[in-house]
């Protein structure tokens, strides 16, 4: 019978750890490279939610990677903060130098296990892979005690190799191991049968934390994490909206609110608060540009709507006829109309806290300011409109390239549509005019003669902050240049200033991407 039923847990046994990797494992979705600052606001708002581990990336990826693990270390006090690395001695002794100012600090040491990937992409017989995670954790451990190892592909590897590096590694210092479903390719059931198998045939396993880190490729990511957990691991390694490579990983805030909401099948605690989900959903949204879904688990816009009569009557009647948590539990604030043109400063930036935001004085001047420009083009000003105002310029921060000015001539008696922009760059204005085969090409079309780049437009998309003809338009833009990718977002009464704001901002980013140049062989 395996050791980890659920009769034979002690109340500190069922806290499971909450490993967010959003900063690291999250970065690596084609578009959704953050600068220092951005990764800084992130990590804020993870470690004021109660989050446990926080991974900030990949120190020995480029200087900027290591700036932003080093950054974080100083100044995140409350969770563990946690740097990534293969099994080598330089990215160990990078990762070392990164977290080295952490109150708590965590090396992540990883090396691909599968037959497939010892074969063909680490050229390694299973000896020599056998002694890399052995020097690996113990060159890792002489740098600190909280060291985690993973077994990349761990879902598509040997038992019985998987079991001799697991105790190896865990004889070497690592107190969490991690087992990867690399490639979204297990089911529930099996993948609970490999931590079941590991507390069965490992002798030592009591002396480390169980972690997975599930893949989201068949859409089973958050499935496997929580067969997982009842079968005995004690962290999962997620991220904010399920952000990362290919489908991505398993959702924080599924994972949380599924410990939560059936609780009493899967009687398990975290520490996070998940009043604060929805506010770290639109922070990350926000940056990387990655909208979230309409009716995407526990933070999409449709998640606590009603549109069917049926539902509608039993929900009036009583909550809980549809709806399964509230709300409220993950944040979320029924969007009214509580501000106009002729509200206060007082009024708006309690609003502000109420909806999740703290900002210094000259921060609320500024969105003051824009919401009282927003107030003259809006009759109904709603929360919404207000989030995505504050989000818009409170997140770009040292940009190179600004708009200064636009105007667009176009309709049945103006072809082609024609336009005039002004940017500024590097502090000079420059300005030019352009036509296109629409509004948008043609403003395109002008920002590409100003600042030149080899960048193709893989995606163009709008939709509507909320209802109305007068509502704001939020506009993704995606921008793809030699095998980097990324997301620019922007919002604005104006359809055609959000769009240029949003590829301004793609630009901005895909600045920062070009600084960064990944090692190969990246671990999922």
């Amino acid at each position: 019978m395996s050791k980890s039923k659920d009769s034979e847990k002690t109340e500190d046994s069922a806290r499971v750890v909450i490993f967010d990797t959003t900063l690291r494992d999250g970065e690596q979705s084609p578009g959704a490279s953050m600068n220092l600052e951005e990764k800084m606001r992130i990590a804020g708002v993870l470690e004021e939610m109660g989050v446990d581990v926080i991974e900030a990336g990949f120190p020995i990826a480029s200087d900027g990677d290591f700036e932003a693990v080093h950054q974080i270390a100083r100044t995140v006090t409350e969770s563990v903060v946690c740097g990534l690395a293969r099994a080598t001695r330089a990215d160990i002794e990078r990762c070392a130098e990164a977290i080295k100012p952490a109150k708590r600090g965590r090396i992540h040491t990883f090396i691909s296990t599968s037959a497939l990937h010892m074969k063909y992409k680490l050229q390694l017989e299973p000896d020599a892979v056998h002694e890399a995670v052995i020097d690996s954790v113990s060159r890792a451990r002489g740098f600190t005690d909280d060291v985690e190892w993973s077994c990349e592909d761990g879902s598509r590897t040997d038992h019985d190799f998987m079991c001799r590096c697991v105790e190896s590694a865990i004889k070497a210092g690592a107190r969490t191991i991690n087992i990867p479903d690399t490639v979204g390719y297990a089911l529930p059931g099996e993948f609970a049968a490999i931590i079941e198998m590991l507390i069965n045939r490992v002798p030592n396993i009591d002396k480390a934390v169980l972690s997975v880190h599930c893949h989201n490729d068949l859409g089973l990511a958050v499935a496997n994490s929580l067969a997982a957990v009842r079968a005995g691991a004690r962290q999962v390694e997620c991220t904010i909206n399920g952000l990362g490579e290919r489908a991505g990983n398993a959702a924080m805030e599924e994972i949380v609110m599924a410990l939560r909401t059936r609780h009493d099948t899967m009687p398990y605690t975290t520490g996070v608060n998940s009043r604060d989900i929805t506010k770290a959903s639109r922070l990350v949204a926000t940056i990387t540009g990655f909208v979230v879904q309409p009716n995407k688990a526990i933070v999409g816009a449709n998640a606590f709507a009603h549109e069917s009569g049926i539902h509608q009557d039993g929900v009036l009647k009583h909550a809980g006829t549809y709806e399964i948590m509230t709300p409220e539990s993950v944040g979320l604030k029924k969007s009214t109309l509580v501000l106009g043109k002729h509200s206060g400063r007082h009024a708006f930036k309690e609003k502000l806290k109420d909806l999740g935001y703290t900002l210094g004085d000259n921060a609320v001047q500024d969105a003051f300011k824009r919401f009282k420009d927003l107030a003259d083009k809006k009759k109904e000003i709603f929360d919404e409109d207000i989030i995505a105002l504050v989000d818009d310029e409170v997140v770009r921060t040292n940009d190179r390239v600004h708009l200064v000015d636009l105007e667009i001539l176009c309709g049945t008696k103006h072809r082609p549509p024609k336009a005039e922009l002004s940017l500024e760059i590097d502090g000079q204005i420059k300005s030019c005019k352009s036509t296109g085969d629409g509004p948008v090409d043609a403003a395109f079309n002008c920002i590409k003669e100003l600042f030149p780049t080899k960048a193709r437009l893989q995606l163009y998309q709008v939709h509507a902050v909320t209802e109305g003809t007068d509502a704001q338009a939020e506009v993704t833009v995606r921008l793809a240049e030699e095998g980097k990718t990324v997301n620019g977002q922007s919002a604005d009464t104006d359809t055609m200033v959000a769009s240029v704001k949003a590829y301004v901002n793609a630009l901005n980013k895909l600045l920062v991407k070009r600084e960064k140049s990944a090692p190969a062989a990246l671990s999922a």
